[in-house]
Order: structure tokens, then C-alpha cells, then sequence
């Protein structure tokens, strides 16, 4: 069972992937993805040494066809023989022959369940039978266990990679789009794995969506603890997209798991150069491994509490906090702010002594000597410290109809939980300066919760960052959890460095949106290209997000091909699949609109499709 309160990374089995062997006390390994076509010799084997100079530990390609397989054998010559010994990974779709070459050449082969025995997914409803169902998995059995042999003749390892976004429509009639349908695609080839004593074993369960993603690896661990199964995770958020937005879905989704000690392997899927994924990699790893050995937290879940299917925490609501509301944005304003960009306008600003003279279109938060009652400010709290006047008489005398109260978990005790009762127009800021913030943060809410209290929550989160990106990670990282469990009714981001107010005011808007719980611009979903892409994603993309920034709430995806594209962006608006060599299709949801579109158009022509949906 996963501790709630006290980080501890998972315990797995050692998988042997040439000769970097992951899982067990291995570190966590960081990996990328080649974009260049794998025929490409000389192409290929340059990006998999930018990947490995940038610190990549395992660098894997597609093989699209037995041809782009058997060419692994030149790629892995050639790296060799240059003095790199990082593992190479096939990365195969639909063609169980060319996993079975690919094998031969490469030290760990991906295959996708959805695929790799099922038909490709048409969205059609497939009834079956149990005995018809059983004959499926059957033939699984048979096109499955001669891939075993081979690997097993080879000691090449195998992942085994759900997609969200590729799911059968065998596993889709019967599961439905859940979590337990991912769980399950997996789960009936590790059965296959263990009856065959296969344990060099990864598995993956991806998806763009953070929640879905995060969600389906909680259950995914679940089941094969049950089933008495310990393969190690490779983790990773797909389509995350570029920028600022790929950094902070990824640090979202991926933290918020290996907070939990899920995770052995990880990859931060960007729609960049590939070796621009590795050092964010690498910052989000060593964030969340810095809080190991920690001081033991004793916080106590309450028995409602569901880890495996979490809901929002019911609190009662305070003003625009709390209840149905959605989670607020607190910001900084001690110091002057001198930018505003009115997309990522807070909903509370804390000047703690003195008002500014310059004053936003949102409320205030005021230390409570300093407050006036001035319309529009609201006063803060801190607990009382020796000398000071009882706190519940601040709270009695105070006239406020809404009040904050910064709160720590060691200062929760009955006296506070007691005063908290009484007072259900306190909005709880929850701080920690523990080395594991996430576990004690995690435990002042379920503290709360365990004593009936449902003052609304708002996490504040410190940091000395001076690179926008640092930020990002960390903060997305470190509210992963808190957000997916439901535990969190707005965000306060503090940052002692010298990023300006408008970079920590979208870092916190967009985290809010990568959880999929405020929406205040376009989301992006974006795949991050590989050997399979059939259009130049990157600068599609760019073009994409210049022309369509301002919609806010609206989803746009684009795929480079149609692996995961139609599946992946099904909650999507509007979708841009690659469909061939220099072909897109357009996508207005599930519903292909336009086929076969050459790609120097297609830009335009989704940019008219969605002004003529608008009436523009």
C-alpha cells in the first residue's frame, strides 16, 4: 500500500535492459525518443547521441516496418562502435513480425496492446460473448508467447505500453474508455509474461489527459500487487505539447506519481528536439528525490478517502472559495507588480502590511493588524505565538465575512481543529517547511477531514527560483498529488527570485488547467513526434498556437500520426492528424471532416473550420 504521508519509492524487480538495468535500487532512469526516420542510418545514430550526451539512459525509435527494424542492427553498430552503450528500445504498432526482428537488434522492445493482436481501433462497439472472449485472449497467447521465446533467446527486455489513446475495440466494448480498461488491455499480457516465467518486463499506461494518467498508474500498481506482481513503471505524460505547457502537464502528471514512489523509468514527452526533454527530465527527478529520508510524518487518511478514485474534498464554501467553486489563484504582491496580463489576472493578491497604490481588478489579503475593513480586502492570520492575544479572540472580534488562517500540520492540534469548527468563515493557507511538503500538506487535510471541518484549503508553495522553467517543474511537481486527490481549493505561489509576477501567475494557471480543473486559456495536445511523423510538428504547432492563443477553453490537437491521433484527442475540439506522407486529416472531435488535405494547407484550412464553427 502506498503511503500517503512518507515518501518510499515502490519495490520492484530488476529488469535488465543491456547493460543498464532498471527498477529494484536502480536509479530512475531518463529516456527519449528519436524524431528521425529509423532507415536513416547516419541521421538516426547522430540524434540517439545528443539524446545520450544530454543524459539520456535508454533512446528508443520506431519501427514502422520489418525494413526500419532490421535497421537497428546498423544503428546499434554505429553507436557501439563510437563508444555508446546506451540500450536502444524498438518502438512497434500493429506488426507483431517486426517486433519479433526487432528483438534481435535492439535491448528492450515496446509493443502496445491495443494493436499488437487487435485490429486498429474504429470506435465500433464489438459484442462478444464470454467463451468468444476467452478464444480472443487465446489467440493473444499465440501471437504473443513466440515474441517471449525470442527475447528470452536474446535477453532483450520488453515493455509493454498501454496507450490511452490506442485502447482496441475489443477492450473498449467490453471496459469501456476507464482506467479499468487500460488496466486490463495491460494486465492480459503480463498474465501471459508471468505464465511464461518472462520477467524482464517494463510497463507504461500513458495518456494526455493528467488525471486519466495518474489515476490509471495508481490502479495499475494496485492490481499487480494484488496479483503478486512487482514489474517496474515507465512513466510518462503523451502529447503533452511544447514550452511552458508540455513542462508543466509533464511535471504534473509524472511528479505527482513518483511523489508516491511510483516510477523506475520516465519520459518527458515534449514537442521539441528530443534531447530537450532529458534535462527536464532530470530536474524533475532529482526534485522529487530530494525529500528521500525524510523526518516520518505520523498523518492518518480518513476512512472516505479513496487513493484509487479520489474526489474533491466536500468543503462548504467561503465567498468564491470552496464548494462547486473553481480552485483560486493567490498571488504575491508584497512587492510591486509591474506586469499584469489580464488572461492570468489572480483572484486574490496578499500585500500583507500596506495596500499598494496601483491596485488590480481582484481581492486583497491583508495581515490582520493591518486590516481595516476596507471593501474588497480580506484579513490573514497566523497562529498566536507566545504573548500574543488568543487567536480565537482575533477570529471572534474580527468582522470579516471572510478570513485566511496560514496554518502548518504540527500546529493543527484539538485547540485549532476545536477553533476551525467554530469558525467556518476561515479559508485554511496550508504551508510546510518539511523536506517532504506534499506529505504533510496531504496530512493537514485529511486531519481536517478526519474532525468533520470543511473550511475550504489553499496551498501555498514557496520557492527561490530564478528560471522560469525551474519553477514549472517544481511547483507542478510538488501540487501533482494534492490536486489529483482532490484536497485543493486554490493555489498561492510564492517566489523569493527575480522571475517577474506574470511568469509565477501563469505557472499557477496553468497548473490549475494541466489538472484539468480551471480552464483559462487553449490546451494543446500535442504529440511529441517520432520516426512516424508525417508533417513538421514543430513548426505546425508554433503556427497553430500564434493563430489560435486567444480561444480561451477551446482543446486542439495535434498528431503526427494515427497511432494515438484520434483516441488520444477524442475530448479534443478540433484535431490535426498526419494521414500520410505530406497528408492531414481534420478532425472536429471523433469526426474526420476533411481527408488527405496537403500539409501546406491544412493550417489554414482548421483555422477555417473553427472561425466557420464560431460564426466568424
Amino acid at each position: 500500500m502506498t503511503d500517503l504521508f512518507n515518501y518510499e519509492r515502490r519495490a520492484t524487480h530488476e529488469v535488465q535492459v543491456g547493460a543498464t538495468p532498471m527498477g529494484a535500487a536502480n536509479p530512475i532512469r531518463i529516456q527519449s525518443m528519436t524524431n528521425t526516420p529509423t532507415r536513416d542510418t547516419e541521421a538516426s545514430v547522430a540524434q540517439a547521441k545528443r539524446i545520450i550526451d544530454a543524459g539520456g539512459e535508454y533512446v528508443r525509435l520506431t519501427t514502422q516496418g520489418v525494413a526500419e527494424a532490421e535497421n537497428l542492427r546498423n544503428i546499434n553498430a554505429a553507436l557501439r562502435s563510437q563508444g555508446y552503450l546506451t540500450p536502444l528500445v524498438a518502438d512497434v504498432h500493429f506488426n507483431p513480425k517486426v517486433a519479433e526482428v526487432a528483438a534481435l537488434y535492439a535491448e528492450k522492445v515496446r509493443i502496445n496492446p491495443g494493436n499488437y493482436v487487435d485490429a486498429a481501433r474504429t470506435f465500433k462497439h464489438l459484442e462478444y460473448t464470454d467463451e468468444e472472449y476467452a478464444r480472443e485472449l487465446e489467440k493473444i497467447r499465440a501471437r504473443f508467447v513466440p515474441l517471449l521465446d525470442i527475447c528470452k533467446a536474446n535477453h532483450t527486455a520488453l515493455r509493454i505500453g498501454v496507450n490511452h489513446g490506442s485502447l482496441s475495440d475489443r477492450i473498449m466494448s467490453r471496459y469501456g474508455d476507464t482506467p479499468e480498461g487500460m488496466v486490463e488491455s495491460c494486465m492480459e499480457f503480463l498474465r501471459i509474461c508471468v505464465e511464461e516465467n518472462f520477467r524482464d518486463v517494463v510497463v507504461s499506461i500513458k495518456a494526455s489527459n493528467t488525471v486519466v494518467m495518474v489515476k490509471t498508474v495508481r490502479l495499475m500498481a494496485a492490481v499487480m500487487e494484488r496479483e503478486g506482481m512487482d514489474f517496474p513503471l515507465h512513466l510518462g505524460v503523451t502529447e503533452a505539447g511544447d514550452g511552458e505547457d508540455g513542462r508543466i502537464k509533464s511535471a504534473l502528471g509524472i511528479g505527482a506519481l513518483l511523489a508516491d514512489g511510483l516510477g523506475d523509468t520516465i519520459r518527458v514527452s515534449l514537442s521539441e528536439e528530443p534531447e530537450a526533454e532529458i534535462p527536464v527530465a532530470r530536474k524533475l527527478v532529482d526534485h522529487v528525490l530530494a525529500r528521500q529520508g525524510h523526518p516520518y510524518i505520523p498523518g492518518q487518511a480518513p476512512a472516505s478517502f479513496d487513493y484509487l478514485s479520489p474526489v474533491r474534498r466536500r468543503t462548504r464554501a467561503v465567498g468564491n472559495i470552496g464548494g462547486e467553486n473553481v480552485p483560486v489563484v493567490i498571488a504575491e504582491g508584497i512587492v510591486e507588480r509591474t506586469e499584469v496580463n489580464p488572461q492570468f489576472q489572480p483572484d486574490y493578491i496578499y500585500a500583507a502590511r500596506a495596500l499598494p497604490e496601483k491596485r488590480e481588478a481582484c481581492g486583497y489579503i491583508l495581515d490582520a493588524d493591518c486590516w481595516s475593513g476596507e471593501v474588497g480586502t480580506y484579513p490573514a492570520f497566523m497562529p498566536s505565538g507566545e504573548g500574543d492575544e488568543p487567536l480565537f479572540l482575533k477570529l471572534m472580534q474580527c468582522p470579516a465575512p471572510m478570513k485566511f488562517l496560514f496554518l502548518t500540520y504540527m500546529a493543527c492540534d484539538d485547540e485549532m481543529l476545536a477553533l476551525l469548527r467554530h469558525h467556518p468563515e476561515v479559508v485554511v493557507i496550508a504551508q510546510s517547511n518539511h523536506p517532504n511538503r506534499l506529505g504533510e500538506l496531504r496530512g493537514l487535510v485529511h486531519q481536517l477531514t478526519c474532525a468533520g471541518l470543511e473550511n475550504p484549503v489553499v496551498m501555498f508553495e514557496h520557492y527561490d527560483e530564478r528560471d522560469a522553467e525551474d519553477l514549472q517543474i517544481k511547483a507542478a511537481a510538488d501540487l501533482g498529488a494534492l490536486l489529483f486527490d482532490g484536497l485543493c481549493d486554490g493555489i498561492f505561489l510564492y517566489n523569493q527570485g527575480t522571475l517577474p509576477s506574470t511568469v509565477v501567475d501563469a505557472t499557477a494557471f496553468g497548473i490549475l488547467q494541466a489538472a484539468r480543473v480551471r480552464t483559462s486559456k487553449t490546451e494543446y495536445i500535442a504529440c511529441p513526434s517520432c520516426g512516424r511523423t508525417l508533417f513538421d510538428l514543430q513548426d505546425t504547432l508554433a503556427r497553430i498556437k500564434a493563430a489560435t492563443a486567444h480561444l480561451k477553453g477551446l482543446k486542439i490537437g495535434v498528431m503526427g500520426c494515427i497511432v494515438n491521433g484520434p483516441g488520444e484527442m477524442a475530448d479534443a475540439d478540433y484535431g490535426y492528424v498526419g494521414a500520410g506522407r505530406g497528408r492531414v486529416s481534420l478532425y472536429r472531435r471523433k469526426e474526420c471532416v476533411e481527408k488527405n488535405i496537403p500539409a501546406e494547407e491544412a493550417v489554414d484550412k482548421l483555422l477555417e473550420l473553427i472561425r466557420r464553427d464560431r460564426g466568424e
